[in-house]
């Protein structure tokens, strides 16, 4: 069967296969392996992260897509206070994340120093399962989310500790704002933005 490559709203029944797809996608992203090292176990904890994250705060306050391979956490302007843990989930993540709990805190607070105040949307992560990557798939959520912060009028910024993936950003329009380096010794962080578009823009 051929996998769908438009992007569909995901849903709290997903939960457990967005959780496996985006678990694939970030198994070598420097930020992740940074927060959880262990080669053995790191897979499953990426899919219970998140899942936890998708169903407790993204799901309930952003723009969740998905296609059969790949997945997309969005959050809209109006949504930015809301899309934040809550103490229950700060306590799973906890759990979750063990001795590595104090340095993602630490991760998370600098990234909110440089969360632009002007209204925008987030593009809070995007990934493809590396088995689909090249198919399109990621590139499809990309598109459809960017129409929607374009449509809204609002520009989009987002954070990525990958620096190959800097460039396919840099072809849907955003640039670098910020180079941060995580506390603890952990891995670079790049912020970036991007201005909305008119439709004849896009």
């Amino acid at each position: 069967m051929p996998m769908t490559h438009t992007p569909k709203t995901a849903t709290l029944d997903d939960a457990s296969e967005v959780g496996t797809t985006l678990a694939r996608a970030f198994g070598d992203d420097p930020m992740m392996r940074w927060f959880f090292p262990e080669e053995a176990t790191r897979e499953v904890s990426l899919s219970r992260y998140f899942a936890t994250i998708f169903t407790r705060q993204y799901v309930r306050h952003g723009v969740c897509e998905r296609t059969d391979a790949a997945a997309a956490f969005w959050v809209p302007a109006q949504a930015q206070e809301k899309a934040v843990p809550d103490q229950e989930t700060i306590q799973e993540l906890t759990q979750l994340l063990g001795d590595r709990a104090e340095l993602f805190g630490g991760a998370v607070e600098l990234a909110a120093e440089h969360t632009p105040r002007e209204p925008h949307w987030s593009l809070a992560l995007i990934g493809a399962d590396p088995a689909a990557q090249g198919q399109g798939q990621g590139a499809a959520l990309l598109r459809s989310g960017l129409a929607q912060a374009d449509a809204d009028g609002m520009p989009v910024h987002l954070e990525s500790s990958k620096p190959e993936n800097l460039p396919v950003y840099e072809h849907f329009g955003f640039a670098v704002r910020d180079e941060l380096r995580l506390p603890g010794g952990g891995p670079q962080l790049w912020t970036m933005w991007r201005e909305p578009r008119r439709p004849a823009d896009a």
